[in-house]
């Protein structure tokens, strides 16, 4: 668990400053990613530094698909997401 950056306190909660959603977070509770969490109103990141995916991928396979074609892109990835996509692919990782 590491201190968070990109958030301030503001009316006994952390206002996370991190994505567009800027979650109020009250102490004790967590961000919508859940992986920003309110602690004595201190913000912490409590998926720092964990990679829970890495892969190689083709470069069009990313959303860089015009970016040198026919080359490789190294993709990782850690655990929390902002977003509720219908067709997500990655909600089981």
């Amino acid at each position: 668990m590491k201190t968070a950056m990109l958030w301030h306190n503001e009316k006994n909660s952390i206002r996370c400053d991190l994505c567009a959603r800027r979650c109020l977070i009250a102490e004790g509770r967590s961000g919508v990613c859940l992986v920003r969490k309110n602690i004595k109103n201190i913000l912490y990141s409590l998926n720092y530094g964990k990679i829970i995916a890495m892969n190689p991928d083709h470069i069009e396979k990313k959303p860089l698909f015009h970016f040198l074609p026919g080359t490789k892109a190294f993709s990782i990835a850690s655990a929390g997401c902002n977003f509720a996509c219908a067709y997500c692919c990655n909600w089981e990782i």
